[in-house]
């Protein structure tokens, strides 16, 4: 006997083979494909651009210093790019604006530039004496927290960055020749500081101040004269400014004048614990 089997006929398996083999060349090919233009997005967004200009550049500067200014100034072209830009060079030499306290610059992958600036705020004047020809003429300048110079006059061709109000007198002080960006010895950078601290905590008190006189020790240090706005009283305070100080003192002469008293200074001896009064001399 013989046993038949049909295992198929040999045209179908080489039919299907050759199917498969077709299907496999096709796969490969989508693969590759997929692969160039996968490598040419990679490419184009690692490779080209982040070498292309900015496509958008948002700054925020204040008046008196804006945005075609601060580019200019930044050493920022129209051919900048992500890649060629250094942000944190292009932040330091913004800094070293007069008009600027701080900086900052951010690059957003792959074509996007930001930069933000503060303006220096002044927190006291100074009034300096200009003498021109025969002529002499006493002028303001502004002095920010950081005891820098940033604006001088009042004319219209300077920045408006200073509040034309509520700022004290800082007298004692010698600027012979003013120059913008100049800055005052360290030494007043921390009376300058608690001038910025006062004008943002209290207000009204630093409104109640006309003028604040910086007078120079022998040998080291300086103590400090108040000129209240409403009186003619003369505050000593030695050292120490602080908004207890100054409310203190405010506080005495509003109880001096109810008792008709009109000295002609009062000297704290000890921050607010204790006061003297001077008398103010006789003139015939």
């Amino acid at each position: 006997e013989f046993i038949y089997e049909n295992y198929g006929q040999p045209e179908d398996f080489q039919l299907k083979k050759t199917s498969s083999r077709k299907m496999e060349k096709g796969l490969k090919k989508i693969l590759v494909i997929a692969a160039i233009i996968l490598g040419a997005e990679f490419v184009w967004l690692f490779g080209v651009s982040p070498c292309i200009p900015f496509s958008v550049v948002n700054v925020k500067g204040f008046p008196g210093f804006e945005k075609d200014a601060i580019l200019r100034f930044a050493g920022i072209g129209e051919s900048a790019s992500f890649v060629s830009l250094n942000a944190a060079a292009v932040e330091k030499k913004l800094e070293g604006h007069y008009l600027v306290e701080s900086a900052r610059v951010t690059k957003r992958f792959p074509d996007r530039l930001s930069i933000s600036l503060e303006p220096r705020k002044a927190v006291t004047l100074s009034l300096v004496t200009i003498t021109d020809g025969q002529m002499s003429r006493q002028i303001p300048v502004y002095i920010d927290k950081s005891g820098v110079v940033f604006q001088i006059g009042n004319g219209n061709d300077v920045p408006r960055n200073a509040p034309r109000v509520n700022l004290p007198v800082l007298s004692g002080i010698v600027i012979e020749q003013p120059s913008l960006g100049m800055r005052l010895p360290t030494a007043f950078v921390p009376l300058l500081e608690e001038f910025a601290r006062l004008g943002n905590d209290a207000p009204h008190l630093m409104a109640a101040v006309s003028e604040i006189q910086v007078n120079r020790k022998p040998y080291d240090g300086f103590d400090l004269t108040l000129f209240p706005v409403h009186s003619p009283v003369r505050v000593q305070l030695g050292s120490n400014l602080s908004e207890e100080t100054i409310r203190y003192a405010l506080l005495v002469l509003d109880v001096l004048k109810q008792q008709n008293s009109q000295p002609g200074e009062i000297a704290f001896r000890s921050g607010i614990s204790s006061y003297t009064v001077k008398e103010a001399p006789f003139v015939e």
